[in-house]
């Protein structure tokens, strides 16, 4: 959407994923569409800028299926959650069996949850957020925060 003038960014998530980095966390950014979008995406989480921070460098995974297979799962379909959990089930395999090597989710679909939840993450540290920029927790609309009220918590 950057490429037609609309900006998606919610305020704060720089600073956010900064302190969260500065705190000796690893980033992994996770994304269902194409192979072929790559390097917009890349570009994206590049050039993120907010009140003087970037969005902290972290490993980029998207899925290797073409631009017509990636759409027709995401779009038609509405099932991106299945290359995630796949991805991030593969992950967790690279690490001794009783071991998590992820602390918390962050998402913008119920599915993110749903993925988060099954790889072990507590329902505490799966953080979706809505198209207002609104941080939820576990449904819980007395929980909901933004990024930038979320990043004293860290």
């Amino acid at each position: 959407m950057p490429l037609v003038g609309r900006d998606w960014t919610q305020s704060g998530v720089a600073r956010l994923f900064s302190a969260i980095k500065e705190n000796g966390y690893q980033l992994l950014f996770l994304s269902a569409p194409a192979i072929v979008q790559a390097y917009l995406t890349r570009s994206f989480l590049n050039n993120l800028k907010q009140a003087g921070k970037a969005l902290p460098n972290g490993h980029v995974v998207i899925s290797p299926d073409g631009l017509f297979p990636a759409l027709y799962r995401e779009v038609i379909r509405r099932a991106p959650h299945e290359f995630k959990n796949a991805c991030l089930e593969d992950i967790k395999k690279l690490f001794p069996e009783h071991y998590n090597p992820f602390y918390a989710g962050f998402g913008n679909r119920d599915t993110d949850e749903l993925s988060y939840s099954k790889l072990g993450i507590p329902k505490g540290k799966i953080f979706i957020i809505n198209p207002k920029g609104e941080v939820a927790t576990g449904h819980r609309v007395d929980v909901k925060k933004s990024y930038t009220s979320l990043h004293y918590s860290f």
